[in-house]
């Protein structure tokens, strides 16, 4: 658990210190232009945003937080690669139908916006945002609380902490539900792959739907027919369900709480 907070404190800091770091140059660009200080703030939050991950993720490289070890980056298999689409599309409906009756505030829709509003920002929240998170909090942090602690008992952490990190009251559920989606996959294959492409496409997802409706708040409010969307809810209910059960027979023999330098994974279908 400390580890985890660790981790978890170290990326708060960083992204402040990227904040700052970036706040500097762009205020004396604007003195020296003449410019209003106010915009300072919005100029330099792309940038210090794509400094924060390029700075945490080389930070977990240098410690050894990113393993290097084939079952990290492995597919698994074809089946299931195509069950991870499922799932993610599926569980990205249903988290977008529970959303929409919770009514929580939006407190970071501003900053989104103008993150979205040039290529830096949507590049660092569509793609590299969720592969340094996938580092982060499944590859380091749900790794170090597997040792420690029973499947179920890390996997709920993992996923809190994922969900307490984001600050926002809208994103702290959504990611919380998402976390535990994102730590189960991880803990049944040793895989970071499944996991990076899941959180890949939920963003992805988010920052084209709010670019092509920037009105819509939630994915089922596209659906005006109410039983059409009562109908695709059931069916995503029944896909995720399937693709959960099915992907519960892949199960990597990975060592969880022990350290070994030579790992040999073996795939069992059960």
């Amino acid at each position: 658990m400390k580890i985890a907070i660790k981790l978890v404190f170290i990326h708060f800091g960083i992204q402040i210190l990227s904040a700052f770091l970036m706040l500097i140059p762009f205020a004396i660009y604007v003195l020296a232009t003449g410019g209003d200080l106010s915009t300072v703030q919005s100029m330099s939050l792309s940038p210090s945003l794509f400094l924060s991950i390029a700075l945490m993720g080389l930070w977990l490289w240098k410690c050894g937080y990113i393993s290097t070890e084939k079952a990290t980056w492995s597919i698994v298999s074809p089946s299931y690669m195509g069950l991870t689409l499922v799932i993610a599309f599926s569980g990205i409906w249903l988290l977008a139908f529970l959303m929409s009756y919770l009514h929580l505030p939006d407190l970071m829709k501003e900053t989104f916006d103008l993150l979205q509003a040039g290529w830096i920002g949507i590049l660092g929240i569509a793609v590299l945002g969720p592969v340094l998170e996938e580092l982060l909090f499944r590859g380091a942090i749900t790794k170090a609380l597997l040792k420690q602690y029973s499947p179920p008992k890390a996997i709920i952490i993992s996923a809190l902490l994922f969900g307490v990190v984001h600050l926002n009251p809208i994103q702290v559920v959504g990611a919380g539900l998402i976390g535990l989606l994102l730590a189960w996959m991880y803990y049944k294959t040793a895989s970071l792959i499944p996991c990076i492409i899941v959180h890949i496409i939920n963003n992805s997802l988010s920052v084209y739907l709010s670019l092509k409706y920037p009105d819509v708040q939630h994915m089922s409010d596209l659906i005006e027919n109410e039983s059409v969307c009562l109908a695709l809810t059931i069916l995503s209910l029944v896909l995720f369900v399937g693709a959960y059960l099915l992907m519960r027979r892949t199960t990597i023999a990975y060592p969880w709480k022990k350290d070994k330098t030579n790992i040999e994974t073996i795939i069992i279908e059960e």
